[in-house]
């Protein structure tokens, strides 16, 4: 059997980690813009082979699963799912696990999400306003003082969201400022390069909670989740800073996180369900592939959509899959030929904390953290209990690594309880460094005992509104007072 896996980052090297640990023994296929030293040493081992070029062609990437008579492809990021690729592979009768163009569209476009989520009326929903050029954005903040997230209205890699509550009449027009200088730099830095939708800023409102991602294998009839997880999305400590793709996560014991009750993640399954009927409904096709829900809990629905994703999320499948006792390419099969009813998930019962590094520039300033030679000691961090899941590392002809301005590499680890495995995590950090002595970072404080009761406490306060809204008939309900206007309520 030869698989092939179109992708370069951490995510895309669990993918195959995974794959390579089938009973069905597959040699492992890669197309990747930078050479990912994992990755490209699991395609040697199993008898395949690494072709460096473009992830987001249709063309290169059907010729090479022609060439090599690939049994199906593997599509690990986002962006080759928009320009195409699943669409010229199944259109060349190549069998592809992916989200096509138009299903993937559920990630590419917010407002197209948020749209398909008040149109079917699914539970989980937030009031929200799309522009398609700067001056309608500005005229909207400039006429509502409100609390709110300003968003690229296409998915931009995790970069240009901010959130900004405006509850202080005397920082009114200081936090209007700040809205509008945001707004701009939304439209002339986070959206420049992106011509493939109309919609340029989304302004959403602003909820509170902890945040959570439900990730899931689907066929397009059946969604198989899989734990749940919590990325940390800010750079520095105590959950400070920029915001980046993810500097680490958290997930277990089981399918629940410490602070997420069954009934809140059966909800969450019944949610990204939901989305996941709508979408198919709306664009006239199958999904095949993994879909993830960015949820959060809040005191408006319980559960809520924040976004979605139309592939795993990084680093949160790196969670998952390395505990995943049942056979990735059974899983892919069976995604295939839409028989995923018949798949049981299993997974090690244990929890997971997973801990990116990253070198100093990320990630606002990628130029600096570029093209420093790495060394990653991965029989110490073994050693330690942890294992190594590269990232951004491009593996060179002259046998080194460079970093290419991301998270570098990412740690994971396994333990009866998260702050055990957030300490083996933290004993493999020393055993990765740069040559040059440029600096590195991390956060030390994913998976800790004090952040984790944060986050346990902050859900009791949300859980304790949202029942109580339940209770009385509010749920999804939002009421707003607005000078010479009066009450606004909002019906869900």
């Amino acid at each position: 059997m030869k698989v092939l896996l179109v992708g370069h980052g951490a995510r895309e090297h669990a993918i195959a980690d995974a794959l390579c640990r089938s009973v069905h023994e597959p040699k492992l296929f890669a197309i990747m813009s930078s050479c990912n030293p994992g990755i490209y040493r699991l395609c040697l081992r199993s008898g395949g082979k690494f072709f460096r070029g473009s992830e987001t062609d249709p063309k290169f990437v059907a010729d090479v699963a022609e060439q090599i008579s690939a049994d199906f492809v593997f599509i690990g990021p986002e962006e080759p799912q928009f320009h195409g690729v699943p669409d010229e592979l199944w259109k060349r009768g190549i069998p592809c696990v992916g989200a096509t163009e138009k299903c993937s569209e559920i990630e590419r476009s917010k407002a197209f999400m948020r749209r398909l989520m008040w149109k079917y009326k699914i539970p989980g929903r937030l009031r929200f306003k799309a522009f398609r050029n700067v001056e309608d954005a500005l005229a909207y903040i400039r006429e509502y003082a409100e609390s709110v997230a300003l968003k690229p209205a296409r998915q931009a890699g995790g970069k240009g969201v901010k959130v900004i509550a405006d509850l202080k009449v005397y920082l009114s027009e200081e936090k209007r400022k700040v809205k509008e200088k945001h707004v701009i730099d939304i439209a002339e830095k986070h959206m420049k390069k992106y011509t493939d939708i109309e919609d340029r800023i989304l302004i959403e409102e602003k909820v509170e909670g902890p945040e959570y991602t439900l990730q899931a294998f689907t066929d397009g009839k059946t969604l198989k989740p899989l734990p749940v997880v919590q990325d940390n999305k800010n750079a520095y400590e105590a959950d400070i800073g920029p915001e980046t793709g993810g500097m680490g996560s958290i997930s277990g014991p089981g399918m629940l996180l410490p602070f997420l009750t069954q009934e809140e993640y059966d909800r969450s399954v019944e949610i990204v369900d939901a989305c996941l009927k709508a979408l198919q409904q709306e664009v006239g096709e199958t999904y095949k592939g993994t879909i993830a829900g960015q949820m959060m809990l809040t005191p408006l629905w319980g559960p809520t959509i924040i976004e979605f994703y139309s592939r795993f999320g990084d680093p949160e499948n790196v969670n998952v899959l390395p505990i995943m006792q049942t056979d990735m390419v059974d899983i892919c099969e069976a995604i295939l030929r839409e028989s995923l009813h018949k798949i049981k998930l299993e997974f090690e019962e244990c929890a997971t904390v997973v801990k990116a590094i990253a070198p100093k520039g990320y990630p606002d300033r990628r130029d600096l953290a570029k093209g420093h030679p790495a060394h990653v000691d991965e029989k110490a961090i073994e050693e330690q209990g942890g294992k190594v899941f590269y990232g951004a590392l491009d593996l060179r002809e002259d046998g080194n690594m460079y970093t290419t301005g991301s998270r570098m590499v990412e740690i994971f680890a396994k333990a009866e309880t998260i702050p055990e495995a957030s300490k083996i995590a933290e004993r493999c950090i020393p055993y990765v460094r740069l040559l040059d002595g440029w600096g590195l970072f991390h956060r030390s404080d994913i998976g800790s005992e004090v952040l984790l009761r944060r986050r346990i406490e902050q859900a009791e306060l949300i859980r304790g509104v949202y029942q109580y809204r339940m209770q009385k008939g509010l749920i999804g309900v939002t009421i707003d007072w607005i000078p010479g206007r009066g009450k606004i309520v909002y019906e869900a």
